[in-house]
């Protein structure tokens, strides 16, 4: 089914290249149903279009809807009217009427991109000029599914910790605006390897890709893949652009501390409102009743996150009270303090055969046994894919059977989950090892 030509209409047939990545067009069968990922432009869904989200979900499939940890949405359950669901999604104006192009929009923003007071760039225009080379460029329609790029303009409210295959993030020098640049990595942590004036943003983005397209075989779909033979000096050399590597990029890092994204959040003008569905999952109801209320409160939009939740924005603080009070009403998690934001969890068993165990519904079990804490601070995975999140978390539990996990704390030093602290463990004694204090789960 997911690679089966899809046809919308009479005048379109698009045969979607095979990946096990679900896109718009192409709709991947799991446990439960179909799933359907919906590619936002920088995390932004315009209150008509999640009306239509929550109205495809309700008439195509089961009524499930899911918040991405690259500030996307997705659909489940879905039933055997592909094309219609396509067809509704495509009128609402959630992606481009061919599937190579859909497949390559992964460009993540901060959800606060414009609005965040700690920004150095408004970096829209710029992601603006980059989807379109990639929705435009028939040769980056090769790139894989999962060929991801982020630009960071500075903000406070920003993921640093999820890889890209490549990544700028804003600097000033000299009274002028540079973006570094990585690959392979993320902006907290990855090596910068050169920068270029603001105004050459986009020549380097299709230089990278060129040349990414150039030295990659069939086999490495990815930069880190690439990278494991090529040397990065290599990789840029000649590029043909205004590259900067001196003392000053080589040595920037990205500082500034990571602000909240619940509950109410600073703009230039007015405030955000960042909420979040309990384990990611929203239904038709909560996402209609968020549209309402970023017309009536907000500026008639939503922001995805890239920690499964959602950001109104433009909201008067004089009508914060009311519409964190309406939000609430739906179920949504409006404050950092409450026990379910302090869990993620993946689909679970329940709609993935590949989990060992039903993680949402373990979440919940033992977020009560957790209370509040830091938010996202414990991550439940089914197996080792570690869908749920891009990043490490400070603390994994692993599921090995129905209810029971091994437990592993985020090290720096260690690669992949972090160090194993106890293993097979009950949920209760999971819990209670959580429970205690720990510097590992407050970083």
């Amino acid at each position: 089914m997911p690679d089966a030509p899809l046809t919308p209409s009479n005048t379109l047939v698009v045969s979607p290249r095979p990946s096990a990545c679900p896109g718009l067009w192409r709709i991947v069968s799991a446990r439960d149903g179909g799933i359907c990922r919906i590619k936002l432009p920088g995390g932004l869904l315009l209150a008509d279009q999640a009306e239509a989200v929550s109205a495809a979900a309700e008439h195509f499939a089961g009524g499930v809807i899911e918040a991405t940890n690259r500030g996307n949405l997705q659909i489940r359950g879905i039933g055997s009217d592909h094309a219609g669901l396509v067809e509704s999604l495509l009128a609402a104006g959630l992606g481009p009427r061919d599937a190579a192009s859909d497949d390559v929009r992964n460009l993540m923003l901060s959800p606060l991109a414009g609005h965040d007071p700690s920004m150095l760039l408004d970096v829209r225009p710029l992601a603006g000029q980059i989807l379109d080379l990639l929705q435009g460029t028939p040769r980056f329609h090769q790139l894989s599914a999962k060929f991801a790029v982020q630009l960071d303009g500075g903000e406070g409210v920003a993921m640093l910790d999820h890889p890209h295959d490549l990544w700028l993030s804003a600097l000033r020098l000299e009274q002028r605006d540079w973006l570094a640049f990585g690959l392979a990595s993320c902006p907290a942590d990855g090596q910068v390897l050169g920068a270029v004036p603001l105004e050459q943003g986009l020549a380097l983005v299709r230089a990278m890709l060129d040349r990414f397209l150039d030295l990659a075989s069939p086999e490495q779909s990815r930069m880190r893949q690439l990278l494991e033979g090529c040397q990065v000096d290599v990789f840029i050399d000649g590029l043909g652009l205004q590259l900067r590597r001196d003392a000053a990029v080589l040595g920037w890092r990205r500082e500034g501390a990571q602000r909240p994204w619940l509950g109410a959040v600073a703009q230039h003008k007015g405030m955000a409102l960042g909420v979040a569905p309990p384990l990611g999952r929203l239904s038709p109801a909560m996402l209609r009743g968020a549209a309402r209320v970023a017309r009536q409160w907000g500026d008639g939009s939503l922001r995805l996150t890239p920690w499964q939740s959602l950001m109104l924005t433009n909201i008067a603080s004089s009508d914060l009270g009311q519409a964190r009070v309406e939000l609430s009403a739906l179920g949504l998690l409006c404050q950092a303090d409450e026990p379910l934001a302090r869990v993620v969890a993946c689909t679970g068993s329940s709609g993935c055969a590949k989990a060992q165990a039903d993680t949402k519904a373990d979440a919940v079990e033992l977020a009560a046994l957790l209370g509040s804490g830091v938010p996202g601070s414990v991550h439940l995975s089914g197996c080792p894919r570690s869908c749920a999140v891009a990043h490490v978390a400070p603390a994994t539990l692993l599921a090995r059977s129905p209810g029971r996990y091994d437990l592993y704390l985020r090290d720096a030093h260690l690669p992949g989950l972090g160090a194993l602290r106890a293993s097979d463990l009950t949920l209760n004694e999971a819990g209670a090892m959580l429970a205690l204090p720990t510097e590992h789960l407050d970083d």
